[in-house]
């Protein structure tokens, strides 16, 4: 009792039972109880858990050290998995030894390998204004306000998913983001949720180019209540609207992902020289980094901007320059 006590004075106590709990079962607990814990992202860590972690599940919290983390890491980086399951299973197991670590289970986390966490944001495709168009030519006419609202507006699938028709009003041009459709991965389950931050909820405007589609799809498409319905009259499935586009983006012959129609109307929205305040709204970003992954050089923009440069050399001063900038963000 007097080394505990000492031991926790000097802030160097440690569960030792609690140290002995096998990794599966305070993992499970872990993903059980936190509140930030999503169910997509349980179900993505159980996933990995099964598929990628099985070395670690029976091992007590206090035998998962720095070389056992690096060895299991190994191994799974030149298995099968892809370096993204791979990445989020190491992201798990921090977060759950960081856990541990407060709990005074272990004393420190072993998970210190650089970038093991991170499967590198790679750079997305951008379809253009014609490979749009195409798209939402040769998708079923159901599934053309979804292809045409993530393309122009930047709407996320799931977004567009949970659209009540009273979200989509066309007095002003707006559409209204309010939540967000949830569905599980392995199992039929879907809900809806709030947006991840505040800034999630937020009022989109729609290029008037786009009226006539969404008048058509109200008017023949919609449901009663849902924008987006089925053939059977009920809520659509993000699935759904999924395979619809694999099969419209054969027909074109394009490599974007549905996602990737996000991104590109980010794209477009910053060729029209939106500010990045502009881009976070638009998006329903809390924060200028998560914005900027959207903003993306437009082919042809470089050169428009050497040409300025060079219109600029043919005057011989810079006189006609501004005395100062504002940069806008």
């Amino acid at each position: 009792m007097v080394k505990v006590e000492a031991d926790i004075s000097r802030g160097t106590w440690l569960d030792e039972q609690l140290g002995l709990t096998l990794f599966r079962d305070y993992a499970s607990d872990y993903l059980r109880d936190n509140p930030d814990v999503g169910a997509r992202w349980e179900e993505t860590c159980r996933r990995n858990m099964r598929l990628h972690m099985a070395e670690l599940l029976d091992k007590p919290l206090i035998a998962i050290t720095g070389p056992v983390v690096r060895s299991w890491h190994a191994k799974a980086l030149a298995g099968t998995g892809g370096k993204t399951s791979i990445a989020q299973s190491y992201r798990f197991l921090r977060a759950v030894l960081n856990q541990a670590k407060r709990d005074n289970a272990i004393s420190v986390n072993p998970c210190t390998i650089k970038g093991a966490g991170s499967d590198g944001s790679k750079e997305r495709n951008v379809a253009t204004v014609t490979q749009v168009a195409e798209l939402v030519e040769k998708i079923t006419p159901r599934y053309r306000a979804a292809v045409l609202l993530a393309a122009w507006c930047g709407l996320r699938r799931g977004e567009i998913i949970g659209l009540a028709v009273a979200d989509l009003d066309l007095e002003t041009n707006e559409v209204h983001v309010r939540r967000n459709r949830v569905e599980l991965l392995e199992s039929d389950d879907a809900f809806d949720k709030d947006p991840k931050t505040d800034a999630g909820k937020r009022p989109v405007s729609i290029p008037p180019h786009l009226r006539p589609y969404l008048v058509e799809h109200k008017e023949k498409w919609a449901g009663k209540t849902w924008l987006f319905v089925g053939r059977d009259g009920e809520r659509m499935r993000g699935n759904a609207v999924y395979q619809a586009f694999v099969r419209a983006r054969e027909r074109v012959g394009v490599e974007v992902t549905f996602h990737d129609l996000r991104h590109t109307g980010q794209t477009l929205a910053a060729s029209t020289g939106a500010t990045l305040a502009d881009l976070k709204k638009r998006l329903g970003h809390s924060s200028s980094a998560a914005a900027m992954r959207y903003m993306h050089a437009v082919d042809g923009r470089d050169k428009e901007v050497a040409a300025e440069l060079s219109k600029l050399a043919a005057g011989g001063d810079a006189a006609g320059l501004p005395r100062t900038i504002v940069v806008q963000h």
